[in-house]
């Protein structure tokens, strides 16, 4: 499989250099984050800023041999990767680790692998296969079970193995779904619906609520008064959402583990537990909010040089960046990532392929879904389900995986007009 000869004059360009940026600015926070004074060399594999520096060549090493590929490689061997990490996924349960109470991880010496990491690219390729093979097809409900099945199996060997976080990253295929067509937008209305009244009903004594979706229900009714089936179809919501204002107490307290139920109302009721569950929040809130407009200037920050934030390296890693690049810094890595979201949707509406313009909107979302959630947990906007900022946080399964889906996107581009 020789590659095209303009294959590395037509990779895009801003793609590469937005990926190359954002890799290296989140060494150099990794570096601030774990820096000490005993291991001040920067090869140093005892050291997180080591290990993350030995990942990141390892991830150009990835991305080299995918730009050497034949572009025919991802759909020949799409549904072969897929099933490897199924059973990865199946095998980490019974031979995997178990770390912060997610046994979610096969331990190499002083390395640790989380397949679940990975499997999310085996996921989109498959999906981008088997709905590029639907596109003269007539959409049925067997066609519909077996599109949400693919991510749908996956996502439940991810939670067997305790892992929340990384379960909701696969809930991000819901917007794949929604641009091919196999759910409308008033799914994705009673999806945020739901988590509305999930909220707050948390918040509002759930009678309140209720009482006001009757208003709101016997509203509607006035102007529904001849249309008999459209009457039937309000009560019948009405009946479905109360049901669900009630379920939420029940999930809270029979279903969600003790440190999820936590997290969310630590989340709720600002100020809880402030030496537990609620620890990482405020401290992380600390450290983001005395940053100021510029920062306190970079390895200059106090939480971060003194540790105060737990998993700093990782899941905290924007705290390091509000605090020491400040207002202005926390900017510039965001709009980094929206550059490089509406870039990578740009190319995926420009591929000539429905595999290659779904598996552009698959990688889309996947990074949509980790840098909102990530930064949103760290200024107290979402609960700490604990999922790394893409190309920032520490990490090696994390890097290794974004490099796969944007990599082979930038494959995919560069020879969109071949692609079978």
């Amino acid at each position: 499989m020789r590659p095209s000869q303009n294959t590395f004059k037509s990779i895009d360009k801003p793609l590469l250099i937005l990926y190359l940026l954002m890799v290296f600015a989140g060494w150099f926070n990794i570096f601030s984050a774990e820096y000490s004074e005993a291991h001040t060399h920067v090869f140093n594999l005892s050291t997180s800023y080591g290990k993350q520096l030995l990942f990141i060549l390892t991830a150009f090493v990835i991305a080299a041999v995918i730009l050497l590929m034949d572009v025919r490689f991802f759909t020949s061997f799409a549904w072969i990767i897929y099933g490897a990490f199924i059973l990865l996924l199946v095998a980490v349960l019974f031979f995997g680790v178990e770390i912060n109470a997610t046994k979610a991880w096969f331990r190499f010496g002083g390395f640790a692998f989380q397949p679940s990491e990975i499997a999310k690219y085996g996921t989109a390729l498959a999906l981008a296969l088997f709905i590029s093979k639907q596109k003269n097809k007539t959409k049925n409900f067997a066609t519909h079970i077996k599109a949400f099945a693919i991510v749908g199996i996956p996502a439940a060997l991810v939670l067997l193995q305790k892992d929340v976080g990384t379960t909701l990253v696969f809930t991000s295929f819901v917007l794949v779904y929604f641009r091919e067509g196999y759910i409308g937008g008033l799914v994705l209305f009673f999806i945020g619906l739901a988590i509305v009244l999930f909220v707050l009903t948390l918040i509002v004594n759930e009678f309140v609520i209720i009482a006001v979706m009757a208003g709101i229900a016997l509203l509607i009714a006035l102007f529904l008064q001849k249309k008999k089936s459209a009457l039937i179809q309000l009560f019948a919501l009405f009946v479905v959402l109360s049901a669900y204002v009630y379920s939420v107490d029940y999930t809270m307290n029979n279903i969600l583990q003790p440190h999820h139920k936590a997290r969310i109302e630590v989340l709720i009721h600002e100020g809880m537990d402030l030496q537990g569950a609620g620890y990482n929040l405020h401290q992380s809130k600390i450290a983001i909010g005395s940053g100021g407009l510029w920062g306190k200037g970079y390895m200059q920050g106090t939480q971060t040089q003194f540790n105060f934030v737990p998993e700093q390296s990782t899941d905290f890693i924007f705290c390091t960046i509000g605090e020491e690049w400040g207002f202005v810094g926390s900017i510039l890595i965001i709009s980094l990532f929206v550059t490089l979201l509406l870039r990578i949707i740009y190319l995926a509406e420009k591929q000539k392929s429905v595999f290659g313009r779904v598996f552009g909107y698959a990688t889309a979302s996947i990074i949509f879904f980790h840098f909102t959630i990530n930064i949103g947990m760290t200024i107290g906007l979402v609960p700490v389900i604990g999922i790394p900022l893409p190309m920032i946080s520490y990490g090696g399964s994390s890097l290794w995986g974004i490099t796969l889906f944007l990599f082979t996107m930038i494959k995919l581009d560069t020879q969109r007009l071949e692609m079978l």
